[in-house]
């Protein structure tokens, strides 16, 4: 398959494209590599899509949301951090639709922890939107396309990076492993944990 992975030069997108290659022709997309893609840049999208004809599967592992005081941020902060994890993929996605060959698949990223986090309610919003995105668009979907989304929660490389405990991360490798299982795989519609 021709596997289209964004946000392939972070933590987790290095680790999936990685994963994919051993199976799987992949191109790699970043806001910083030599093929440029910005989720907030609908444009950047079209173009992407237009340079990059005959996938199979795209990937998203590009999308991340900031942490916000939801007392004190602004309107304009909770759009802005909505804009690229949240339309960002969704504008992916509907883009997908139109280029993946048949019986292709898409696999966003969410992020939904198990118990509350400060300054996680955007990121709340943000996630659980995604995932009634992805199982409402999963009925919608046309010529045997699928949707679904990878919900990994923490990465222990990146708790690592942050000085933080590790101890209830999980290994980027085990990420990526689901991620392949999205795209190999015949699940959709669904929200898929490490």
């Amino acid at each position: 398959m021709k596997v289209l992975v964004i946000g392939a030069t972070g933590t987790v997108g290095t680790a999936v494209a990685s994963a994919l290659e051993a199976s799987h022709q992949v191109v790699k997309a970043s806001r910083s590599g030599p093929v440029k893609v910005n989720l907030e840049v609908p444009s950047s999208l079209d173009a992407l899509f237009e340079e990059l004809p005959d996938l199979d599967a795209v990937v998203c592992c590009a999308a991340s949301g900031p942490l916000v005081d939801l007392v004190i941020a602004s309107d304009d902060e909770i759009a802005a951090g909505a804009r690229g994890k949240l339309l960002g993929q969704v504008a992916l996605a509907r883009r997908a639709v139109r280029h993946l060959r048949d019986g292709g698949s898409v696999t966003l990223t969410g992020g939904t922890f198990a118990a509350p986090l400060t300054g996680g309610s955007l990121g709340a919003l943000i996630n659980t939107g995604l995932e009634g995105f992805v199982r409402n668009a999963a009925g919608e979907l046309p010529r045997n396309l699928r949707i679904n989304l990878i919900s990994p929660g923490w990465i222990k490389e990146t708790l690592e990076n942050m000085g933080m405990d590790s101890a209830d991360g999980t290994p980027v490798s085990e990420v990526a492993r689901v991620y392949v299982e999205a795209v190999e795989g015949t699940a959709q519609g669904q929200t898929m944990r490490p």
